[in-house]
């Protein structure tokens, strides 16, 4: 029997990158999983191939800066498989990189909507369904520098920060209630979008930044992500796991 077998999950931005790795994990140890993405597009791309592998997916646009939208993922994901029992609040986006005292008030307000607040209104919405349901499991998807900071990137880092006390707020709420939440943070992932928005010499310094002496994948977020979402952990809850090869070993 498989880890996720009767299991019903929700994976905001599941439609590239680390989302769509979770995504495709879920599917195939047996979770019914639903896709969220601004893109549908790319959501749906992602439902197919889980379809095509055998997994059972269904997409659903949702834009996590509003609060309405995590509401009606929650409602999508109770009428199309009758519960929910799992989160994954991956969703977030950055921003050009200006020093505090030149960041563009409408920059921080955007990050700091999907970023942080995006999370919260999932949890808003997960939270109750999930206990209704029994009982299950959160990730919420902080960064390497939600434990350290980077110069020109306030705003994302201030919301990764504070997502990990948004975490442990969760679990005080509702670990009781059979529902365990934790944060994971990520650190450089090899991308096409990170390979493609430095120069080699750029991509060799930060490789070297990191103990491992290289970036990491997708696959490894999602099995870190896995095991904290299963029974495995069921000991594990407010707690904040780095990915990140090394790099805040430094």
């Amino acid at each position: 029997m498989a880890r996720f077998d009767s299991r019903v999950a929700i994976v905001t931005g599941g439609g590239s990158g680390i989302g769509e790795g979770i995504s495709k994990a879920l599917a195939a140890e047996g979770a019914k999983v639903v896709v969220t993405d601004i893109k549908i597009e790319a959501a749906q791309r992602v439902v197919d191939e889980i379809v095509a592998a055998g997994g059972t997916a269904a997409a659903f646009s949702a834009n996590t800066g509003i609060a309405e939208d995590s509401e009606k993922t929650v409602k999508f994901a109770q009428d199309t498989y009758g519960a929910l029992h799992l989160a994954v609040n991956n969703a977030g986006i950055g921003a050009p990189a200006a020093n505090i005292g030149d960041y563009e008030v409408a920059a921080w307000d955007r990050v700091v909507n999907v970023d942080l607040n995006g999370v919260f209104y999932g949890l808003r919405s997960q939270l109750p369904a999930i206990v209704a349901a029994g009982g299950g499991a959160v990730v919420n998807m902080s960064s390497v520098l939600g434990s350290v900071g980077i110069a020109q990137n306030a705003a994302y880092v201030a919301s990764k920060h504070a997502l990990i006390g948004l975490t442990k707020v969760a679990a005080l709420e509702y670990s009781a209630q059979g529902v365990r939440t934790n944060a994971v943070g990520p650190g450089f992932i090899d991308t096409p979008l990170v390979r493609s928005s430095l120069s080699p010499e750029a991509l060799t310094g930060l490789e070297a930044q990191h103990a491992t002496g290289r970036l990491g994948t997708d696959a490894e977020v999602a099995a870190l992500t896995l095991f904290l979402l299963s029974d495995d952990a069921s000991f594990i809850t407010g707690s904040y796991h780095l990915v990140d090869g090394g790099y805040s070993a430094h």
